[in-house]
């Protein structure tokens, strides 16, 4: 092999090493109702960044709860304000932020189910309605704000089945364990369209807005990497992908 031959491949050897150490990985806990969003973000961010997301998702309760016991994490999503505002307060994380605004909306996959009103709460053919733990998740205890606000819990609630999270409801309303369900817009919303089934959306004034917080966890607070992440989701590009998913 030529000496000149040789000096190439050495060279482009070290140009990529380069590039493969420059690329860091963000940790981030992200709760249910985001984790669509989030799974689009990060193909984005690693296309703006060459840095990658390291995704772990469940209710805003659970996450909460395991980095309290101490889970590596470097950035806390939430569907909440209050739990990123504990962590704050108990010295955990830092820099509390609103990324976005949550929709609730009442699904079924029947096309012919719902009305995009009130209504739809009352529909005879609704045996079962599904919504998320109110306790763990932000969006189920939205979903209680609606019954009591339109006055029909106390009829809907022999109705209800609980699932600990976001997707364990959609679970319940694809698969008929449930007829209707109270989900994240981001769930069935793409590109400014809702993908199957009938539905409500229910207008903010009937339950508490849930803005969705977000935090740098204390062990991350030096982390270039992290801050920068943090920056990209408050800028534009990333509101952009959020708005496809239905978030405000």
């Amino acid at each position: 092999m030529c000496l000149k031959k040789l000096r190439f491949i050495i060279g482009l050897a070290i140009v990529t090493l380069s590039l493969e150490v420059s690329a860091d990985t963000v940790r981030v806990a992200v709760a249910n109702n985001f984790f669509g969003p989030l799974k689009a973000l990060a193909i984005d961010y690693k296309e703006y960044s060459g840095d990658e997301l390291i995704v772990s998702t469940g209710s805003t309760g659970q996450l909460y709860a395991q980095i309290t016991q101490g889970a590596p994490f470097d950035v806390f999503l939430s569907a909440d304000a209050a739990r990123p505002q504990k962590l704050v307060d108990a010295g955990l994380a830092v820099h509390p932020f609103t990324y976005a605004y949550g929709q609730l909306v009442f699904w079924s996959l029947d096309r012919s189910l719902l009305s995009n009103d009130a209504s739809s709460l009352t529909s005879a053919a609704i045996q079962y309605l599904a919504l998320p733990n109110p306790k763990l998740a932000p969006y189920g205890a939205a979903a209680i704000q609606v019954m009591e606000k339109t006055n029909n819990y106390a009829s809907l609630e022999s109705k209800l089945v609980e699932g600990k999270n976001l997707s364990v409801v959609y679970q319940f309303v694809t698969t008929g364990n449930a007829q209707a369900g109270f989900l994240s817009m981001s769930q069935i919303y793409r590109d400014g369209e809702f993908i199957d089934g009938s539905f409500w959306v229910i207008p903010s004034s009937y339950y508490q807005p849930i803005a969705q917080n977000a935090v740098i966890l204390s062990a991350a607070i030096d982390n270039n990497a992290v801050s920068m992440f943090v920056d990209y989701l408050k800028g534009p590009r990333a509101k952009q992908i959020m708005s496809e998913f239905g978030y405000l």
